[in-house]
């Protein structure tokens, strides 16, 4: 599977974080059953790569699981024991390097022109520019004059409103948390989280497909991984 051509096209990427596995496997399987079928469990989350385990064996592979906010190698590697499909940084850790060794693509994170290009030399797939709400839409359009071909993801302060205007300004995809998430990670209503993914995703034309079926819920009790 080709990962940015999937996030190209899904154009939201859902940051899961939640007090704990249970929590944050209630928000992914609200958010598959809404439309969203790519998500990251940031690792901030208690028992983080239990959920990302969990979820992996429960949907199929068109339903891409990855984990959020890896700092470290140890990280890296337990989300690699996990079956995370994917990897997700802040910036350019050694957690990113460590996932670019172990095969896991790379979703790193980056501002300036510098970091963009030193994170894509490190072997990533694409660069998170965070956080995008700094300078908004309009500086993603600044940083693909000079490199074009660079895949950008705004993350951070990316609501349904600028979405769009993310996408506008050339970003491959946007990745959306708290505006996205409210508090539903911490036991708020789930039926308002649907919701809120339903109007993201009208908002930026991103397709909904069906919901896939379950790959195998009796798998639904993975062992723990943690970081």
């Amino acid at each position: 599977m080709d990962l940015l051509a999937e996030l190209t096209e899904r154009r939201v990427l859902a940051i899961v974080r939640a007090d704990g596995p249970e929590r944050a496997l209630a928000c992914i399987r609200t958010l598959v059953d809404a439309g969203i079928t790519a998500l990251e469990v940031s690792l901030t989350t208690p028992g983080a790569l239990e959920a990302v385990a969990r979820a992996r064996a429960r949907y199929p592979a068109s339903v891409l699981i990855g984990a959020g906010t890896v700092l470290t190698a140890a990280q890296a590697e337990a989300a690699a024991a996990a079956q995370a499909g994917f990897v997700v940084t802040p910036a350019i850790t050694p957690g990113a390097r460590r996932s670019v060794g172990l095969g896991l693509p790379l979703l790193c994170g980056a501002l300036t022109p510098t970091e963009v290009v030193t994170a894509l030399e490190a072997g990533a797939l694409a660069v998170k520019v965070f956080p995008a709400s700094v300078h908004g839409p309009g500086y993603l359009r600044e940083l693909l004059a000079p490199l074009p071909d660079a895949p950008l993801i705004a993350v951070g302060g990316v609501d349904a409103v600028t979405a769009p205007q993310y996408l506008a300004a050339g970003a491959r995809a946007v990745a959306v948390g708290s505006p996205l998430l409210g508090s539903a990670g911490r036991g708020g209503p789930l039926p308002e989280l649907a919701a809120r993914a339903a109007a993201l995703l009208a908002a930026t034309g991103a397709p909904t497909p069906n919901p896939p079926a379950p790959a195998a819920p009796a798998r639904d009790t993975a062992p723990e991984h943690r970081p």
